[in-house]
């Protein structure tokens, strides 16, 4: 598996989720459409699905998550990541690109004028769950790596400043903190 097949898989399980914006589903779909995967095709998705990951791992989307989910923690902002990547590529590549634009994305604004948190675990096991469906076998620990790069220091500051990050993320701020 590439990295383009790992995201027609998505798309394809967005198509079959009952609600293309429930990232739920969206994963519960994927599991089901990666086990029919060969194990080595399921291990490639671990990999490309954490390099993923390590590519989100920026602080202008780390401060979009504090403000959108009410805060962040590690695990919080892991959990957004893999909300994000279960909304598709288009959106995934857009805001990796420019964290304010999370702010287009309708089942965004959607969350905003409801109250709801955007985050979802369960894209994070996607290949595990996979695997154990396929193979009966746990996924092999070593049959991956995770390699975050280092935070841009311009960004650390207190995400609960609201004036740095009307400053930096305008649509976020206006949406979330307006």
């Amino acid at each position: 598996m590439d990295l383009e097949q790992f995201w027609n898989l998505m798309e394809h399980a967005r198509g079959r989720a009952t609600d293309a914006t429930d990232a739920e589903d969206i994963a519960d779909m994927a599991v089901a459409l990666l086990a029919a995967h060969e194990p080595q095709q399921i291990i490639d998705a671990q990999q490309i699905l954490w390099d993923l990951m390590a590519a989100s791992y920026q602080a202008p989307l780390w401060a979009a998550a504090y403000v959108i989910n009410g805060g962040c923690s590690d695990d919080g902002f892991d959990y957004f990541r893999g909300w994000l990547i279960a909304q598709g590529r288009t959106a995934f590549e857009q805001v990796i690109a420019d964290a304010d634009q999370l702010a287009d994305l309708p089942v965004v604004r959607a969350a905003a004028a409801e109250g709801i948190d955007l985050e979802n675990e369960q894209t994070l096991n996607i290949a595990w769950n996979a695997y154990k469906a396929a193979t009966g076998e746990e996924l092999p620990g070593d049959a991956f790596t995770i390699n975050y790069p280092a935070l841009d220091p311009a960004w650390s500051f207190d995400f609960e400043d609201d004036s740095k990050i009307a400053a930096r993320l305008p649509r976020i701020a206006a949406l979330y903190l307006g």
